[in-house]
């Protein structure tokens, strides 16, 4: 990893907390930290160049932007992998596809066999003609899959990923508090105007002292006017927040893996906030059980290395007394994006689809 000193690491955990939604936010973040406005764009455009920052933007919540998203389990033989996930690749409300091997706990009591080997996100806007579960019949006639199963969010528990800069490591150290208020819509949705400040604010800002002068201009409103939308709409959670996304690798975190639990329904919501305290757990959900597949509720743990993702998955499973369980490791990445919200290339793509579908009536 390349050398960065105290204040650098100060920083990137600052910038993934969340960057002020004011006219100068760099200015603000430096009040903060003690540093003057021009030392923060600087290193923050160093720490790019570097590889450490992927990108500084909102950061919504897919839900109660009036989209539907769900994890994808798909069974693909082993010798048409990369072209289905090729074709998986090509639908735009995909930011996240992997092809996965998983080890089970001794007791898990599931057969060896995992009946999915391909994992990825799929989301589907609010205009969408063809909806999430025909999203899914559509690439799975296309990629040949011989299973495939949505494993929707029933619950979220704890969601967003947060690399510790300042320590070693996450460790199994534990934090305080309930990290996700609410799921689902959002009562009053996204109107015209704030569709198009997301479109705008999900870019990467521009490391200048005024940065939100051209994402205001595209708008159509003053800086002030758009700051002050997109600050309410960060109040209503339809924004989580606006920080930075980093590298994990390059950060250092070169270990994760999805860990997945069978955990009786009664016990999801009592079970889910626990697993949610453990610091290197990202995300925590409860999603629907299939019989050939048991596990309802999954952690995300992102470590510094394998052996320490084990050891929170084990501490995890000795704090809940839940001792059965899945390790989901990530064999090879084929797709890691930001989500993009309504872009319109989700329509283009279902056109597409079904000139693809019904040629005939192309």
């Amino acid at each position: 990893m390349s050398e960065i000193d105290a204040t650098d690491r100060k920083l990137l955990d600052a910038v993934q907390a969340g960057i002020p939604l004011v006219e100068r936010p760099y200015g603000a973040l430096g009040e903060s930290l003690g540093l003057a406005e021009r030392d923060v764009i600087e290193r923050i455009a160093r720490l790019k160049a570097e590889g450490f920052i992927r990108n500084i933007g909102a950061i919504f919540d897919t839900a109660r932007l009036g989209y539907r998203s769900s994890l994808v389990g798909f069974r693909v033989r082993e010798e048409s992998v990369d072209e289905a996930a090729a074709v998986i690749n090509g639908h735009p409300g995909v930011s996240h596809n992997y092809l996965r091997r998983y080890t089970l706990s001794d007791s898990s009591g599931v057969d060896s066999c995992c009946p999915y080997n391909i994992w990825f996100t799929l989301a589907v806007s609010p205009e969408s003609r063809l909806g999430l579960e025909t999203s899914l019949e559509t690439l799975a006639r296309e990629t040949g899959a011989d299973a495939a199963r949505l494993f929707p969010a029933l619950k979220v528990f704890k969601i967003g990923v947060r690399l510790d800069m300042e320590a070693e490591a996450a460790g199994v150290r534990k934090e305080e508090g309930r990290f996700f208020a609410g799921n689902g819509h959002s009562e009053r949705g996204v109107d015209p105007d704030e569709r198009r400040i997301v479109r705008v604010l999900q870019d990467d800002l521009p490391l200048r002292e005024e940065p939100f002068c051209e994402a205001a201009e595209r708008c159509g409103l003053g800086v002030e006017t758009m700051l002050a939308r997109a600050r309410e709409l960060l109040q209503r959670a339809v924004m989580r927040r606006f920080a930075a996304i980093l590298h994990h690798r390059k950060a250092g975190y070169t270990g994760n893996v999805m860990a997945a639990w069978p955990v009786p329904a009664e016990q999801a919501e009592t079970v889910g906030q626990q697993m949610a305290q453990f610091r290197a757990v990202s995300h925590c959900y409860q999603r629907p059980t299939f019989p050939e597949w048991p596990f309802s509720l999954y952690t995300m743990v992102h470590q510094k290395s394998r052996e320490a993702c084990e050891e929170t998955v084990a501490a995890i499973s000795r704090e809940t007394g839940i001792g059965q369980y899945a390790m989901l490791w990530t064999v090879r990445e084929f797709k890691k994006v930001r989500l993009k919200y309504f872009t319109g290339e989700d329509a283009v793509w279902e056109e597409q689809a079904g000139r693809r579908i019904f040629p005939t009536l192309a």
